[in-house]
């Protein structure tokens, strides 16, 4: 009898010791909102390891002065930033190689390369410091520069791609798309004439950085709207103070730090680098291949260095390349230059498809065949690319030159730079299903 009453006393207390999972919340255990909860009803989620590991299960805190975890969302029930890292932006830029910094020209493969150093469209009022590139980085990343918190400035300029988008048109907002392919940021801070958009209707990249936000397909963002927006989180008034020295948050200071951010990711870290800097150090092991070199002469002999210039490889101005008819509906710049367009640094080109304006040619072996038979004779089309008779340009090229310059343009891939963490993405991973989830590729 006696261990029949052991026995049920056993499962009694078994019983009792099961409620804590099925009928009563347990007592002090930390829980965890869900990144970007819409409800923001503070329902608790289960952290990893409840009920085990320490062996407490029994409604007492793991372990002994263990810290709460970081809450992973801010008051406003969207996701909270990395804020401790510290980005050091100048040191990086600072790392340029010598013939990225100097203003004399470069020598490379017995090929004359002018300066990068007076490409710089950086303007005095606003030079790169770490707290405000710190901030622009965030602000890049914050899906609550749209209206309805679902994109941000990276959902279309992405740092695996070159700062591009791999789609043709990128997703706005509320699922509409853009007029023309997302233009990669790569090396921005390279372009003289310091304009921007494929039409260069921004007369700087301060100027830039707020128009998508205020775009209607965009992300649909009223900047007066925004500016109280940001101001309601908890985390955002002391950015702008250590950017800025007090907290006020305005549209100046949102363009100041989104370029600073964008002018700090400059390309120098690739085989093509490795190159330049091998010869300049007389250290005969070869780097590039036979094909990449051949590559790199037809880039010469082609004359697509004398607007593609500097070891940067950026434009000189926008050019009117023929990749548009007289009657095509846009027209890039417009009036006297019907056709013109800019584009933008050919540093990490092989990671940055589809390609051109419109983003319709699927790879850089089409961007190849298009130069070599599909120049369209556009009434301003560039001298550079009519023969002498005045038509388009056939440069008659063999399958072997193009696989060359195709080999010589992966070259310019900077796998440093694509996954640099100073310019990765400073919020959580948003999970399946929340209210912060982006429709946006």
């Amino acid at each position: 009898m006696k261990y029949s009453h052991v026995f049920l006393l056993a499962v009694a207390i078994t019983a009792l010791a099961g409620c804590n999972d099925d009928d009563e919340p347990v007592i002090d255990q930390p829980s965890t909102v869900i990144p970007g909860d819409p409800g923001g009803d503070g329902s608790p989620v289960n952290n990893p390891g409840d009920g085990g590991g320490d062996g407490s299960g029994d409604g007492q805190p793991p372990g002994d002065g263990e810290p709460d975890p970081e809450p992973r969302v801010d008051i406003d029930g969207l996701p909270l930033p990395d804020l401790e890292a510290s980005p050091d932006y100048e040191t990086y830029v600072a790392g340029q190689p010598g013939y990225y910094t100097s203003l004399s020209s470069t020598e490379f493969n017995n090929i004359r390369f002018t300066s990068v150093a007076t490409q710089d469209n950086t303007p005095n009022d606003n030079e790169l410091s770490n707290p405000v590139a710190k901030l622009g980085r965030i602000l890049f990343y914050d899906v609550r520069l749209s209206a309805n918190n679902t994109v941000s400035c990276a959902s279309c300029h992405q740092q695996e791609h070159g700062f591009t988008d791999p789609v043709q048109l990128s997703t706005g907002f509320e699922g509409g798309h853009t007029g023309r392919h997302s233009m990669g940021l790569t090396n921005s801070r390279y372009y003289r004439p310091g304009r921007f958009f494929w039409d260069e209707r921004a007369i700087s990249l301060e100027v830039q950085s707020v128009m998508p936000i205020q775009d209607p397909i965009e992300m649909g963002m009223n900047i007066l709207d925004l500016e109280t927006k940001l101001g309601q989180t908890s985390f955002y008034g002391q950015l702008f103070t250590e950017a800025f020295g007090d907290e006020a948050i305005i549209e100046e200071r949102i363009k100041m730090a989104l370029a600073q951010f964008m002018r700090a990711m400059v390309s120098y870290e690739s085989r093509f680098d490795q190159a330049v800097q091998a010869e300049l150090n007389n250290d005969p092991t070869p780097v590039l291949t036979e094909q990449e070199l051949r590559g790199l002469d037809l880039f010469d002999s082609l004359n697509c260095i004398d607007c593609h210039i500097t070891t940067a490889f950026v434009l000189d101005r926008n050019h009117n390349n023929g990749s548009v008819s007289n009657n095509d509906p846009d027209q890039g710049v417009g009036g006297n230059l019907a056709g013109f367009f800019k584009t933008g640094s050919l540093r990490n080109i092989a990671v940055g498809a589809p390609y051109f304006h419109d983003g319709h040619l699927p790879d850089l072996m089409s961007v190849i065949e298009f130069y070599n038979s599909g120049i369209n004779n556009h009434a301003n089309l560039s001298p550079d690319l009519r023969d002498r008779t005045g038509r388009p340009v056939r440069m008659g090229l063999s399958q072997a030159d193009k696989e060359a310059l195709v080999a010589f343009l992966e070259t310019l891939t900077d796998d440093s730079f694509l996954s640099n963490p100073i310019f990765s993405d400073p919020f959580p991973p948003v999970e399946a299903g929340t209210g912060a989830e982006s429709d946006a590729p």
